[in-house]
């Protein structure tokens, strides 16, 4: 039985002990989570001979077959390697789902399970804890010596330098969330291609606050009617420390761009119009999102949604120890009026 601590992860993942047969990936870091999730996964397929077949299973998948992952994971290949299964906790994969698997000492396979941010009393956490063929590996936000060899090491397989300075400002940058950071640093490669250092200049250019980021992740799907996703979102924000009153706050904010621009549309301007007078401006890779979101909703149900969101807002600072309640039911509430057909079929299409 191994509880891997979040410092201790990278010495795990670089070597590995093969009598483990089932990893838990766990924490408020879901981009780590799944990063570190595949690189176990590939690691522990090569460790085979021929190499394991790598296989990713959801709800979707157990729910018309429920065995499949006993079967997949308890049958001795014929041909090829055993099967390294990549899966998250769900209403199927639970603790008490997974428990004859992980408490077993004979799989034939690896599971590779992935979840949320789980205290130490959660079922699941504890049960990969306990097993003797089993490991549960925490994975938080970065800390600042974390993105710094990040950095580091991104910045030397694209070939290029970084000066000190830019290092620094970039790690005051990122941290909310691994795949996040990640992408942040891919777009400032791709922006100095074929530049002999980067500067603080490229990356105050490029670089968005990662915090700043995660919020639009949460707006952008409330607003869309992603109900699944904007709970997530909302909840992964608050789990790596962002306040659930900035969260309302943010938002606050969108909604009140979207009234802006539907309004815009309503007297007669031009969708294309309509965007180009935003201020700020939207970043180029919203603008398409952000249309699709003024199309959805009519301008009465954008003041509703506005009043629900004061109402919010208020709550929360008066009922501190509810905020984060507040803030992940006014999320829900927002993206079930566009689920539900609340702005839809009513919208002029612009």
């Amino acid at each position: 039985m191994v509880a891997v601590k979040a410092h201790q992860a990278q010495a795990f993942l670089a070597s590995p002990d093969p009598k483990i047969r089932a990893v838990l990936f766990f924490g408020s870091d879901a981009g780590l989570v799944s990063e570190r999730a595949q690189v176990l996964a590939k690691a522990a397929a090569q460790r085979f001979n021929p190499p394991g077949e790598l296989l990713r299973l959801d709800d979707a998948d157990l729910d018309s077959d429920p065995d499949r992952l006993v079967v997949e994971l308890g049958t001795v290949p014929m041909f090829g390697g055993p099967k390294i299964i990549r899966t998250t906790a769900s209403r199927r994969v639970n603790a008490a789902a997974l428990k004859p698997l992980v408490e077993s000492a004979a799989l034939e396979g690896v599971l590779i399970v992935e979840a949320g941010n789980l205290k130490p009393e959660d079922s699941l956490r504890a049960l990969f804890e306990k097993a003797p063929s089993a490991a549960a590996i925490a994975c938080y936000a970065d800390a600042a010596q974390d993105l710094d060899a990040l950095i580091r090491e991104m910045v030397r397989e694209a070939g290029i330098t970084i000066s000190s300075d830019a290092r620094q400002a970039l790690v005051e940058r990122l941290g909310a969330d691994r795949a996040l950071s990640r992408g942040e640093i891919e777009k400032l490669l791709l922006y100095v291609d074929g530049g002999a250092e980067i500067s603080v200049d490229d990356v105050e250019a490029v670089v968005g606050d990662v915090s700043e980021l995660a919020l639009e992740r949460i707006t952008f799907a409330a607003a869309s009617g992603q109900v699944a996703r904007a709970l997530v979102e909302c909840g992964r924000a608050v789990s790596s420390g962002e306040s659930p009153q900035s969260i309302i706050a943010a938002t606050q904010r969108h909604f009140q761009k979207l009234h802006r621009v539907r309004s815009a549309l309503d007297r007669g301007t031009s969708m294309e119009d309509a965007l180009r007078q935003m201020r700020p401006p939207l970043h180029f890779k919203q603008k398409d999102a952000f249309a699709a979101q003024c199309r959805l909703w009519t301008g009465p149900r954008l003041s509703d949604a506005l009043s629900r969101i004061s109402a919010a807002a208020k709550s929360a600072r008066l009922a501190g120890s509810l905020e984060e309640a507040f803030s992940e039911r006014l999320v829900l509430g927002l993206a079930m009026m566009v689920r539900d057909g609340a702005g839809q079929g009513r919208a002029r299409q612009t």
